[in-house]
């Protein structure tokens, strides 16, 4: 997919963000475009097609998952993209003509770091069995907890008895949430069973329910299926 170009010029590095990494979770090494969006109605198939069609132009037009919602918040799919190490936005001349902006109602885009593209795509089941399953979440953090969230985020609480790929990316540009989540669970049982253990476990469990909502302002959560890549 094209992104639409802005009118500056920004320029994006790992050393420019300071992040820390949560005991567990993969080292922030790499840039990550997050893209969420809806369609205009009655256009959400041409929509999709539209963003699962790699940008030929982009260094590495592969590099991306789309995810489609099932439940939850107000968006139609989620693009991630990988940017690299590094990433440059560059102001483009004149608006193009583009096709694809009637299908679309609304949208918004930050910049993220997160795990290598290879760790990425592991924890994401990039490969794997179909019929899986994604939470996608986003936090912002309360004033002064934006570590103990980034903590909490990053442990796996007493429900750990279920297979799941975990990627946690870490705001540097654009919307108004400082964590973006994504959990993979390899099927619908697999997460009806962690959600089960999850709600027994108990308040007070490291990484549960009452521990994130000590540090997060606010959050939304969203069940989504993956179209792109297929399989």
């Amino acid at each position: 997919m094209r992104f639409t170009a802005v009118c500056l010029v920004v320029f994006v590095g790992i050393a420019a963000a300071t992040v820390a990494s949560a005991q567990g979770t993969p080292p922030a090494t790499d840039l990550y475009h997050v893209h969420f969006t809806k369609s205009a109605p009655g256009q959400a198939a041409a929509h999709a097609k539209s963003l699962m069609t790699p940008d030929k132009t982009s260094p590495m037009p592969d590099h991306f998952v789309v995810l489609r919602h099932q439940e939850g918040d107000d968006w139609d799919y989620v693009v991630i993209q990988h940017l690299g190490p590094k990433a440059e936005v560059t102001a483009g001349g004149a608006p193009p003509t583009d096709p694809t902006r009637g299908l679309v109602a609304w949208h918004n885009d930050t910049f993220t770091t997160g795990p290598s593209w290879s760790q990425f795509t592991k924890e994401m089941g990039i490969g794997g069995a179909p019929g899986q399953v994604y939470i996608v979440g986003v936090h912002r953090a309360v004033a002064g907890h934006r570590e103990q969230l980034l903590q909490s985020l990053g442990t796996t609480g007493a429900a750990g008895k279920i297979q799941t790929g975990n990627v946690l990316l870490q705001h540097v540009e654009g919307s108004d949430w400082t964590f973006a989540t994504i959990t993979r669970y390899n099927s619908w049982q697999d997460f009806a069973s962690d959600r089960a253990a999850a709600s027994s476990a108990g308040d007070a469990t490291a990484g549960g329910w009452a521990d994130i909502r000590q540090h997060s302002a606010f959050h939304r959560d969203t069940i989504a299926d993956r179209i792109h890549p297929a399989k």
